[in-house]
């Protein structure tokens, strides 16, 4: 079950079948295009969904932090409370929402630890929400997309996907989604729908953060920038990839990580 918060309305929650007025609040946002980021709710996501919106995109931010969501919703920024892992969840969002022009799947989550110290369902975790949820909102997304014959996908990776130590689990899942990536611009090239990837680096979010000082310190020197890059730097890419201006790129990955795909994993 997933529940849209609508600015502007009473309380008013929806879930399961459409309500009249919901109907009606669709029809007012018609004259923009419409989009929806997942784990958007902050970081690199928010950042996304509020650059979107200032582009003129009516955006709906999907996320199960509904604490967070609440505080972003907007009059261009619909909070939508669901679990993108679950199929159920996913077919009631492109239900709800579709027709849309662009997705950007963005929703991820880290449970690092070397392989000899990592349990099982810290692995399944991390490819449930990484790999799975995003292929899931890309078939949503691929059979409207081809059924409309435009769109845009753009899905968030990671410079991890290179390797990085700790991380068999989380880079494993960001290379799958190159791969996905690559696959769906081949499959939906035809139908006017670009497919593409973005590879952050090293940002500045609440997770990274939440790193321990001399950690963060670390990983910091060994940039080429010697900075972190902003969520607004990858806010910044995904926006031009969306945009009417990119119909002859597809399949790529796009690094924003400040030069350190140049080098080795860490």
């Amino acid at each position: 079950m997933i529940t849209v918060i609508l600015y502007g309305f009473k309380e008013e929650y929806f879930s399961g079948r459409i309500q009249v007025n919901y109907q009606d609040y669709k029809t007012k946002a018609m004259n923009r295009k419409t989009a929806i980021v997942t784990g958007a709710a902050k970081g690199i996501g928010y950042a996304v969904a509020k650059k979107l919106a200032a582009d003129n995109f009516e955006v709906y931010a999907v996320d199960t932090d509904e604490e967070s969501g609440r505080k972003i919703h907007s009059e261009t920024i619909r909070f939508v409370n669901a679990d993108i892992c679950a199929e159920k969840d996913v077919e009631e969002i492109f239900r709800m929402i579709a027709p849309i022009d662009v997705l950007v799947n963005n929703a991820g989550i880290v449970r690092d630890n070397m392989i000899w110290n990592m349990p099982v369902n810290d692995f399944d975790a991390v490819m449930n929400v990484n790999l799975k949820g995003t292929w899931l909102m890309c078939r949503a997304a691929a059979i409207n997309f081809k059924r409309q014959g435009s769109g845009r996908i753009v899905n968030i990776a990671s410079r991890a996907w290179l390797g990085n130590r700790g991380q068999s689990n989380y880079s494993a899942s960001k290379a799958g989604i190159v791969g996905l990536t690559r696959v769906l611009a081949l499959e939906l090239g035809k139908y006017n729908v670009t497919v593409n990837a973005v590879a952050p680096g090293l940002i500045d979010t609440p997770l990274t953060r939440a790193l321990k000082p001399e950690v963060l310190e670390k990983l910091i020197e060994a940039q080429p920038t010697r900075t972190m890059g902003q969520p607004e730097d990858v806010a910044n890419l995904v926006a031009f990839l969306a945009s009417e201006t990119t119909r002859f790129i597809t399949g790529q990955t796009i690094y924003v990580d400040g030069g350190k795909s140049i080098g080795a994993g860490l």
